[in-house]
């Protein structure tokens, strides 16, 4: 059962559970939904990366200054032991894959060392953590989906930064989730279904990348899937691990591009785009190197937590209707 304000919910864990769950990252796409699919779980405190004063209720001390800047690791620290949470949901990240092929020092403060402290504390509180990664561990060789225990080869700083996250976490001995997903998108924030349609709306032509290949998932499922996971792992410690979480189905940036724009289209928006051209990763160079092949395999996360989980076609078109 899952203590609510409306109540006890019955969950297929089948056991009595009241949390405090500490979410990190509230403003992003991921975080956004978080506070919507986590908020029957119990009290949720969600912070990002302003200082908040916490009510008494909340960490049993009046005018305790909160913080969720994972940049600020003595505070971190301090916000973690004030709330004390069953639960740690750390969906803030430097997601900034090309800016931190430069700024080494700070992608990996945020996505290595700050995952490591979080994951020490868990287990010094006995709490679990729940994270998210991402496919760039993988070097994007191949056409198969990726399998959790595939070596990891990362090309780029962000997923060196990410993978060190994972391996530090899983190495703390604290009872974790670790979520990696793919091309992340949602209603709120900026993503590349937006961009795809602001530019053709005052453009002709667009170039689009066809030679990579994924699976774009919905801020919106990956918050539902956290929601239900967290229940079964507090009473099942043996669900404790890494788990790839994506839409089903695949496709490549290019077919994206043309799926949200026909959509577009029949939903009534004018659009000017005429042509939308297919073009290699070659004639896009980036700083930082994307994977080809970016297909995650789900079938231990719906094995493990009873899910299924639904085609990307039909995320994408609740976040037109949204939009």
């Amino acid at each position: 059962m899952v203590n609510t304000s409306s109540g006890w919910i019955k969950t297929t864990a089948n056991a009595q559970i009241k949390m405090k769950i500490l979410l990190l990252g509230k403003n992003g796409q991921v975080g956004w939904e978080l506070q919507r699919a986590l908020a029957p779980l119990g009290t949720v405190i969600a912070l990002d990366r302003n200082i908040c004063t916490a009510a008494e209720e909340v960490t049993g001390a009046e005018g305790i200054e909160l913080c969720g800047d994972l940049s600020n690791l003595a505070h971190l620290e301090k916000t973690v032991l004030a709330v004390k949470p069953d639960v740690i949901v750390n969906a803030a990240a430097y997601t900034a894959v090309d800016k931190a092929e430069s700024d080494v020092e700070m992608a990996t403060l945020i996505n290595s060392d700050a995952p490591v402290l979080l994951a020490n504390l868990c287990k010094q509180l006995n709490a679990l953590l729940v994270h998210y990664s991402t496919d760039y561990v993988f070097n994007g060789s191949g056409t198969n989906p990726w399998l959790e225990d595939q070596q990891a080869e990362p090309l780029n700083v962000y997923g060196i930064t990410k993978l060190s996250g994972e391996q530090l976490i899983q190495q703390s001995g604290c009872q974790h989730l670790i979520f990696r997903t793919s091309w992340v998108y949602g209603s709120k924030g900026n993503n590349f279904a937006k961009t795809m349609l602001r530019l053709a709306s005052d453009r002709d032509t667009l170039n689009v990348i066809g030679d990579q290949k994924g699976t774009p998932t919905s801020a919106e499922l990956i918050s539902d899937v956290t929601a239900h996971a967290i229940p079964l792992a507090l009473s099942n410690k043996s669900t404790s691990g890494v788990y790839h979480l994506a839409a089903a189905g695949e496709t490549s940036w290019y077919e994206y591009a043309k799926y949200v724009i026909e959509q577009a289209r029949l939903m009534g928006q004018p659009l000017q785009v005429s042509q939308i051209k297919e073009i290699p990763t070659s004639e896009y160079p980036t700083p930082a190197i994307r994977p080809l092949n970016s297909r995650l395999n789900c079938d231990k996360l719906r094995a493990k937590f009873g899910l299924f989980l639904p085609h990307w076609k039909s995320g994408v078109d609740r976040m037109l209707q949204e939009l």
